[in-house]
């Protein structure tokens, strides 16, 4: 009986990088992990075998993923966080990209992100760009996709962005936009997300693709959007970036979390969540929330509860 690959998935506990394991073993693939917390309660029962990163040991990095086929690599950081920075970040990335060519990887699929640009201001799109050319220049077999923005989960986890803003339309009778709310958003579903990750981890051809949905709101547009679909009867208003980001605080004080960071919302207004390439999911936000209704912004995704690891 021949034994089915093996793949690798960073963050298979965590939000993007389930739906990617999940789908590899609806194909029989078996799947190990890397992850920051090998002993977090797993999805999969024994099914997905959780390793520590160990970026500090580059060998022992490299000896766990022998014998794997395809890595998916979706690990990175939202924001800065006592010890964790975008540099240490990026210096643990090129760890796992060098630790996967010593490995003998087949194919190496890394989660960056839309719009990145080395000489971006904002640490987030410039370390990914840094990071896309790392990996060009290894000379590995490789997949870039570039996300925008997921939405969707199930009972083990939801999107950080689209679900909060649902949360907060729910639970507050104010709900702050910042500036004239007109930058754009285009938001792709985890699942079709996942899908393109394994169907480009199948293939030999070096690429790169945005990871994009099919529908362009503007964020006013995505505001009265949820609005709608949460019942919502909270006042929308218009203010400074600045003052947007310090009620945002205060309810950061309030979840104990990073609501909103400086840099995001640098980001999201100069429509950097936006693509100019065709779509390459095809669920629609406006359907999905019609069919989950009572599910959306029910409760509060606490991205330091997940850790400040973005998967």
């Amino acid at each position: 009986m021949t034994t089915p690959p093996l793949d690798a998935v960073t963050g298979a506990f965590g939000y993007t990088g389930k739906y990617i394991a999940r789908r590899l073993l609806a194909l029989g693939r078996r799947v190990i992990t890397l992850t920051g917390h090998p002993h977090r309660p797993s999805p999969f029962g024994q099914a997905v075998r959780a390793i520590p990163f160990h970026f500090d040991q580059p060998h022992e990095l490299a000896r766990s993923l022998e014998g794997v086929a395809t890595l998916y690599n979706t690990y990175w950081v939202r924001f800065t966080h006592g010890s964790v920075t975008f540099d240490q970040a990026v210096q643990n990335t090129q760890t796992l990209i060098r630790a996967a060519q010593e490995a003998g990887v087949r194919r190496f699929v890394h989660v960056s992100i839309a719009n990145p640009s080395a000489d971006s201001p904002l640490p987030y799109y410039r370390g990914k760009a840094l990071l896309e050319r790392t990996l060009i220049e290894s000379g590995l077999s490789h997949a870039i996709l570039r996300p925008t923005v997921l939405f969707g989960g199930d009972e083990g986890g939801q999107d950080v962005l689209i679900n909060n803003i649902a949360w907060l339309l729910r639970r507050f009778p104010l709900f702050a936009v910042p500036g004239d709310g007109q930058y754009r958003i285009q938001p792709m579903h985890v699942e079709d997300m996942a899908a393109l990750a394994v169907e480009v981890g199948q293939q030999a051809e070096n690429l790169t693709l945005d990871a994009v949905g099919p529908e362009i709101y503007t964020f006013n547009e995505l505001v009265a959007l949820l609005a709608r679909a949460v019942g919502s009867r909270a006042k929308i208003v218009h203010l400074p970036p600045s003052a947007a980001l310090f009620l945002s605080s205060l309810v950061g004080l309030v979840v104990r979390d990073q609501v909103l960071t400086r840099d995001e919302l640098r980001g999201l207004m100069a429509d950097l969540l936006v693509s100019g390439q065709p779509p390459t999911g095809t669920t629609r936000l406006s359907e999905w929330l019609a069919q989950h209704t009572d599910e959306v912004g029910r409760h509060y995704a606490s991205e330091l509860g997940l850790s400040l690891i973005h998967i």
